[in-house]
């Protein structure tokens, strides 16, 4: 791929990134290429169709997802006793509230859209982010700072619920109930 066309095409995956995350998957195909300060016929060119590009940009989330959650997962631990601090890390709590921050910034409501069934978003990666996750859960649990009446694999379910719908904002009501709900 010629260096200019790469370059359009990831101008139309931010922009279709940050439009999608805005206004959801209504946002046109004519609206991502003004934002990406291409014409509509170079978009076409990169995704022939509006479900090529719904994909990419799907596909582009859950990555982004997964290595921004890596960041905050504690690193592998032999001797984790479960302690506050053990096994180095963000803290718990803060990896989920820094989590949620990151995530309703994102494009997650496509993952829905798009659906487990696309090529694009292969479920194994899913479940490398509800894992992520979780794991997460688990920590702030372990800290005590997150209700143990909870299993991580509902905290999970929740924080998609909150953060993977269009709109979504780390102030709402929807979020500050999930968060107020799921710290002890």
């Amino acid at each position: 791929m010629r260096a200019d066309a790469r370059r359009n095409r990831e101008r139309i995956v931010e922009a279709a990134l940050r439009t999608f995350a805005e206004r959801g998957p209504a946002a046109s195909m004519e609206e991502i290429a003004q934002v990406a300060g291409v014409g509509v016929g170079t978009l076409y060119r990169h995704f022939p169709d509006r479900r090529a590009l719904l994909e990419e940009i799907a596909s582009e989330a859950l990555e982004r997802l997964i290595a921004f959650a890596r960041t905050l997962a504690p690193p592998p631990a032999a001797h984790d006793s479960g302690a506050p601090g053990d096994g180095g890390g963000t803290p718990g709590w803060d990896a989920l509230l820094r989590l949620v921050d990151y995530s309703v910034a994102q494009p997650y409501a496509l993952l829905k859209t798009v659906g487990e069934e696309a090529a694009a978003v292969p479920p194994d990666r899913l479940r490398e982010a509800d894992a992520l996750i979780a794991g997460i859960a688990e920590r702030a649990q372990k800290e005590g700072t997150l209700r143990s009446d909870v299993t991580p694999a509902e905290v999970v379910a929740i924080f998609g619920t909150a953060v993977c719908r269009p709109g979504a904002r780390a102030d709402d009501p929807l979020i500050r109930v999930m968060l107020d709900g799921l710290r002890v």
